[in-house]
């Protein structure tokens, strides 16, 4: 079917309109508007960080200067504004970075439909459909756990000396001293009656590499060689192993001397390229 000129300038002149109310709603964009109205303003590294109750939990979201295109964000999933330096940069990249508490569950049914809603909400708000995942220690085991529920939702995973087995942290049954009260809440988020119930748990992520792998996304550890409370040997070592055998996408970054702590880099800059390029940012 032939369209006369002037029906092809009306059609280029739609789609040139509607793009830029798009950019300009982008632009126009504030989180903070989606919010409920008694949150209350506080800095983040200099941005303005609204922290409010959902659905009896307390969440954060920081929001940009700026807005990225696509709205990119970056969900820490534990330990909230410890070693910050990635997310800092990534807010100045125009990301925004949430977080919403669900301690002490350790990334059980529980937490991930908590987190389910939570995401709904965001996503619902105007942020990415996709969203990069943060997990610093036991953080680890909420944002795999997540994922594997969620896949098609995650553009990538950047974990921190993670904990990838709850029998190494907490449950302390390797080289790891473990931690006792811990493994307790543990064994009570997964309704583990005996020990011999918990040594028997597959709800770690290093007991479901299968299913993270099939999520294609790609992953990044920054690990220190001599941590002590969450062994490279019984975590990340077996996690890139499995892997890697599976043809998933893991780079581990080590820091030769360096035990559980700090966290991160002193320059993030390895950190914030992976997440900017699995989200496919631009400006």
């Amino acid at each position: 079917m032939a369209f006369s000129k002037i029906t092809l300038c009306l059609f280029y002149l739609f789609l040139y309109s509607s793009n830029t109310l798009s950019a300009q709603g982008q632009a126009n964009f504030d989180i903070f508007q989606a919010l409920p109205k008694d949150y209350k303003i506080s800095s983040f590294s200099s941005f303005p960080c609204a922290t409010f109750t959902f659905n009896g939990r307390q969440a954060k979201v920081v929001k940009p200067i700026k807005v990225a295109k696509n709205l990119p964000w970056v969900w820490r999933a534990r330990f909230w504004g410890h070693e910050p330096q990635a997310d800092s940069a990534l807010l100045a990249h125009g990301f925004h970075i949430v977080y919403c508490d669900v301690a002490e569950l350790y990334g059980n049914a529980d937490a991930i439909a908590i987190w389910n809603q939570f995401y709904d909400f965001l996503h619902s708000a105007g942020l990415s459909s996709k969203v990069a995942l943060e997990g610093f220690s036991r953080g680890g085991v909420y944002a795999y756990n997540w994922a594997i529920a969620n896949p098609e939702k995650v553009a990538c995973v950047y974990a921190d000396a993670p904990v990838l087995d709850l029998k190494s942290w907490p449950g302390g049954k390797g080289r790891s001293p473990g931690s006792k009260k811990d493994w307790e809440l543990f064994k009570q988020d997964y309704n583990l009656k005996t020990e011999e119930e918990a040594m028997l748990f597959k709800g770690s992520p290093l007991d479901n590499v299968e299913k993270i792998v099939k999520g294609g996304y790609s992953m990044l550890h920054v690990c220190g060689d001599a941590d002590e409370v969450v062994p490279m040997e019984e975590n990340t070592d077996l996690f890139e192993k499995r892997v890697k055998e599976l043809g998933g996408k893991i780079t581990v970054i080590h820091k030769p001397g360096v035990g559980h702590h700090p966290h991160s880099l002193k320059d993030p800059t390895p950190i914030v390229s992976f997440i900017l390029a699995a989200v496919g940012y631009e400006k």
